[in-house]
């Protein structure tokens, strides 16, 4: 079954929505509000946009790759793993979430020039074939449950 127009129009709106509900909540809270973890278990506005940064970095290469390699296999890397190489929970709200908006904003520039073949294309992650459509997929899912969970605190 192919992918259809509709289908990427859906995680589009997805992806462009995220900034949109961060900034909505972001927009009501204090620069310490942010930093704060409502328990010991939960992460703080802030960490969950390093979460979030973090998954971009690390799916966009994958989607790179599937967009200029035939069919590779990827190595995968968690997320979480790349957030705890980086400074991202240790910076700012407000530059940090600056720089998640210009990668959104190219990442979004990209994949609205896809053709639905190049949507297509895949790689093997884990095992498994993935492909642009569905990465971007679980980007976008991943995301509305991330903006969920801040909207929440």
């Amino acid at each position: 079954m192919g992918i259809t127009q509709t289908e990427i129009e859906e995680v589009l709106h997805m992806l462009a929505e995220t900034p949109e509900r961060i900034t909505a909540v972001a927009q009501t809270l204090s620069p310490t509000q942010l930093q704060i973890k409502p328990d010991a278990e939960a992460w703080s506005v802030n960490e969950i946009l390093a979460h979030l940064r973090a998954c971009v970095d690390v799916w966009s290469k994958d989607i790179d790759a599937m967009l200029t390699q035939d069919s590779p296999t990827l190595r995968y890397l968690s997320p979480r793993t790349y957030m705890r190489k980086t400074n991202y929970a240790t910076l700012e709200f407000a530059p940090s979430f600056q720089i998640f908006c210009v990668q959104r904003e190219a990442l979004l520039k990209k994949l609205h020039t896809l053709t639905l073949a190049e949507w297509a294309r895949d790689a093997e992650i884990k095992g498994r074939r993935n492909t642009v459509f569905s990465h971007v997929r679980r980007m976008a899912r991943h995301e509305s449950g991330h903006c969920d969970q801040i909207e929440s605190l």
